[in-house]
């Protein structure tokens, strides 16, 4: 399989996911990358009026785990550790995930990831260890 439809497939698995749709977040993958795009909306607020910080992870997490799985064409790959500073909040527009891989070895994947509202102000970074599965990337987990 040529690698640019091994990103296309991942960028399938994560849109067929029915989370991902309630959130309208999207994803782009490259080699060792991937970006991901969530609209901020009421829906996704706490309390006092901001995106919740469960959906800051949402994006965190998923753009370092889509960058570290973008290495990987067989299985998927599993979040082991990850964590999370949130810097400010945010209400409106579209927040944007930027994630890497920024080191790799036989057993696992260190990838960080940052989050930018629509300024491209950073709200939030990560950093995370990945690891393969043993669930093969396959049509039933949405890799079509």
């Amino acid at each position: 399989m040529k690698l640019e439809e091994h990103y296309r497939k991942l960028e399938n698995m994560m849109h067929s996911a029915p989370f991902v749709q309630f959130t309208g977040a999207s994803v782009s993958v490259k080699k060792g990358e991937a970006h991901i795009t969530l609209p901020v909306r009421k829906e996704l607020y706490h309390a006092a009026g901001a995106m919740h910080g469960a959906l800051y992870f949402f994006a965190l997490d998923n753009a370092s785990f889509f960058a570290a799985n973008s290495l990987v064409e067989d299985v998927f790959v599993l979040t082991t550790s990850f964590t999370t500073y949130i810097t400010r909040p945010v209400s409106k527009g579209v927040a944007r995930a930027a994630g890497r891989v920024v080191n790799q070895n036989r057993s696992q994947f260190i990838c960080e990831s940052i989050l930018y509202n629509s300024s491209e102000r950073e709200i939030a970074r990560a950093t995370g260890i990945f690891v393969r599965s043993r669930i093969p990337l396959s049509e039933d987990i949405g890799y079509k």
